[in-house]
């Protein structure tokens, strides 16, 4: 059955974005597939989006791409929802990709609301928030992210699809290491690093430098990582730092690579990078935080480790793996048309469960 579908993006990068920006392009990668199975879908994001289905501007330009660069949501949120309210009888559901910002947004549909968090749950100043939204539809993205939330109104976990036909499959690979993702002490670029030289490879750092938002602790620890810790090791033999990559420079510099280095410190709900890699037969190393352990099958797709030696040793054996079974493990798990399946029933069910008269989800304090 074909549904009206709001698919609402977060607004700091275009969707798809132009280089860094893993939950834009997720929703792009799902927004494209819904409309190429027939649904009629309107995507709520930056004016500079590109998309096939029903483009509504929230912001003109994306918040990361505005001359200077602002992080600052709450100044659009009045905005966003405006235009929401404009149209929101007009679906059958909608499906929030804001996050927390997003949760406000439930009281105000008519049409049955869910909401994918993306981001990591164990931020203590955010699970009362959550809470008092506790009848919530939610989806999460890996069943490790659940687990600070546990009790939260699970409905699904799906897993993020990336678009297979961005990424060519190589079965010879150069003899370099890759790494991207973020500059920030969370990603473990000096781990990388420090794992690269003691394995005797080069290593390819594909990463924007952190933003400058002067009022963002986060952004600030990050610029203070890269200044004081980053930029020293960058002076090694064999480390090039060439920056944000997308498109067919991403698809090129992941495979030629031997293998993917993902030496995350902190619970990642889903790494893009990992199924990408993949669709390329690069397979991963990683620090077995997070979701890694549902994306990386240890000693078939890649090696879950837990200390820096242990990476250390299994760039030795990355020749061992399969690439043609990396490949098919993307092709199988993380193709658009699986993740637009696994959306569709949850908007079929939804859609079935909907009470029109049920204006809001009840508040409950914790």
């Amino acid at each position: 059955m074909a549904l009206r579908i709001a698919q609402v993006a977060p607004p700091f990068e275009t969707v798809p974005p132009a280089g860094y920006g893993g939950t834009e392009r997720v929703v792009s990668v799902l927004t494209e597939e819904l409309v190429r199975r027939g649904h009629d879908v309107t995507l709520f994001a930056s004016g500079d989006s590109r998309t096939k289905a029903n483009l509504v501007p929230i912001v003109p330009r994306a918040l990361w791409r505005q001359d200077p660069p602002t992080n600052d949501f709450a100044a659009h949120r009045a905005s966003l929802f405006g235009k929401l309210l404009q149209h929101l009888d007009d679906f059958d559901v909608v499906h929030s990709h804001l996050d927390y910002h997003g949760l406000g947004l439930a009281g105000l549909c008519q049409a049955p609301f869910v909401a994918t968090l993306h981001g990591r749950l164990d931020i203590p100043n955010l699970l009362a928030t959550y809470r008092a939204f506790a009848e919530l539809p939610l989806v999460s993205i890996s069943n490790a992210q659940r687990r600070p939330l546990a009790n939260a109104n699970w409905i699904a976990t799906v897993h993020h699809g990336i678009d297979l036909c961005s990424f060519d499959f190589s079965d010879t690979p150069g003899d370099y290491l890759a790494f991207l993702g973020r500059i920030s002490p969370d990603k473990g670029l000096d781990v990388a690093i420090r794992v690269a030289r003691r394995a005797g490879r080069r290593l390819i750092i594909a990463a924007r430098p952190p933003l400058a938002f002067a009022d963002d602790p986060e952004a600030r620890c990050d610029r203070a990582y890269y200044e004081e810790t980053i930029k020293p090791l960058l002076r090694e033999p064999g480390i090039e730092l060439i920056g944000e990559v997308a498109g067919p420079q991403k698809s090129a510099l992941l495979r030629g690579a031997l293998g993917l280095l993902f030496p995350i410190r902190w619970p990642e709900p889903f790494g893009l990078v990992m199924p990408e890699a993949l669709a390329c037969g690069t397979p991963v190393v990683a620090f077995g935080e997070g979701s890694v352990p549902e994306v990386i099958s240890h000693g078939v797709t890649g090696f879950v480790c837990d200390l820096e030696e242990e990476i250390v040793a299994a760039v030795d054996r990355l020749p061992d793996i399969d690439r043609r079974r990396c490949r098919l493990e993307a092709e199988q798990r993380f193709s658009p048309s699986a993740m637009a399946a696994a959306y569709e029933r949850v908007y079929a069910r939804l859609v079935a469960e909907h009470q029109p008269d049920r204006r809001a989800y009840a508040l409950t304090a914790d």
